[in-house]
């Protein structure tokens, strides 16, 4: 009988696990991670959890009643320590070595840690346990720092504001959400966080952290000082890949992967989720996401390319994203990055526009949507179409509803 080993139980591996008894895998499935937790999604970690909308049980991915009923095996709370390629073995912690036939890599990715230590009251949000544990101290106290104004800083200073908490969010970039966004686009979504009483501090670093629990002073490289009772830090992730150093496997920011998902030098281990650096056939460059759907879509990708050998699917997704902040849905589709080569359709002043990228030749690259569900479909056909940047202005515009005079 086959043997399916899954090393992660996060969206990506759960998800591959679905899939394969959904494609009609019979073999065993062994699905490994080292949490003691029963999987749990982690998007409302910054969200739901953080304002209390969510519970560890709302978010769980798979029930100890599901598994048993999928007759997936779950190996929790046990770490993987090392990968034998030639032996087709995972080596857990303890010792225990786990043969497979094709195995599955979806250990995701870390918080970059904090350059300013990890005592009590300096959070991190990548785990159940971070979430419950960063709640617990915006409800104890007052005014909280985050540190870094990307998605999950963003989301975190909203959950903070919903709370009544008081909120300074500070970057060295100029430009917040700088990897999707171009200044302009930047400066909007700063301004929204600004009216929902976010205090920005933007274009300036923080050099130390001092005090203690409740009593933090966070000094900026602008000689600033600022009193926080709580520190988050969110200054982005790192693959989880150390466990695979030892392997002999390609490793290089994640697992270099065909376009097939497959590890470059070892056609049955597969990599998914935010571990995974996979030569994308449409641009023709290799590619890490570190994104929710791209998970779940590469998770059905490579079910489908174990069950199917001899019919593999190539893997190019047409990307998208999405962020709650405030009372703003915030999201993305195909590759906007941080370029000033936009079309603003629709005024933020509505709480309803979408900036167009323009990719080379006038192409449509990728938009930033915000509460417009139309105008979302209307791009991501655009993109599945090839459709240029001209026609879907003009079919947004066309589209776009009139503002109601007072």
């Amino acid at each position: 009988m086959s043997t399916t080993v899954i090393v992660g139980g996060s969206i990506g591996g759960v998800r591959t696990a679905q899939a394969l008894r959904s494609e009609g895998f019979d073999g065993e499935l062994v699905l490994v991670d080292e949490q003691a937790e029963l999987p749990y999604d982690k998007p409302p970690l910054s969200k739901g959890m953080l304002t209390g909308t969510s519970t560890a049980d709302s978010i769980r991915l798979l029930t100890a009643e599901q598994a048993q009923e999928l007759r997936i095996q779950l190996v929790l709370g046990r770490r993987a320590a090392r990968l034998d390629v030639a032996g087709k073995a995972v080596e857990l912690e303890d010792g225990e070595r786990l043969t497979y036939d094709n195995l599955v890599i979806a250990t995701g990715a870390a918080a970059r840690p904090s350059p300013w230590g990890a005592r009590p009251g300096i959070h991190v949000v990548r785990s159940l346990a971070d979430a419950e544990a960063l709640r617990e101290g915006l409800l104890r106290s007052g005014h909280v720092v985050v540190v870094g104004g990307g998605f999950i800083g963003a989301e975190v200073a909203a959950s903070a504001r919903t709370l009544g908490i008081e909120v300074t969010m500070v970057d060295p970039l100029p430009t917040m959400m700088s990897r999707s966004m171009s200044t302009e686009v930047g400066a909007v979504f700063a301004d929204f966080h600004r009216r929902r009483g976010v205090e920005c501090r933007f274009g300036v670093g923080v050099d130390t952290i001092t005090g203690e629990r409740g009593d933090f002073v966070v000094g900026l490289t602008d000689g600033t000082e600022l009193p926080a009772a709580s520190v988050v830090v969110g200054i982005g992730a790192v693959p989880n890949d150390d466990w695979l150093k030892s392997s002999g496997l390609f490793i290089e920011n994640g697992v270099v992967c065909d376009e097939f998902c497959r590890a470059v030098d070892a056609p049955q281990v597969y990599a998914v989720g935010d571990i995974a650096r996979w030569l994308d056939p449409a641009r023709g460059e290799l590619v890490r996401l570190e994104h929710w759907t791209n998970a779940v879509d590469q998770a059905v990708c490579v079910a489908h390319n174990i069950t199917h050998p001899d019919e593999l699917r190539s893997y190019s997704p047409v990307e998208y994203v999405w962020s709650d902040q405030h009372d703003w849905k915030l999201q993305l589709v195909g590759r906007p990055h941080a370029t000033d080569d936009t079309v603003l359709v629709g005024d933020p002043a509505e709480d309803r526009f979408a900036v167009l990228q323009r990719g080379v030749g006038g192409s449509f690259a990728g938009a930033v949507v915000v509460n417009w569900p139309k105008a979302l479909v209307t791009c991501r056909k655009a993109l599945a179409d090839g459709a240029d940047l001209e026609a879907v202005q003009a079919a947004l515009t066309a589209a776009r509803p009139i503002a109601r005079t007072p």
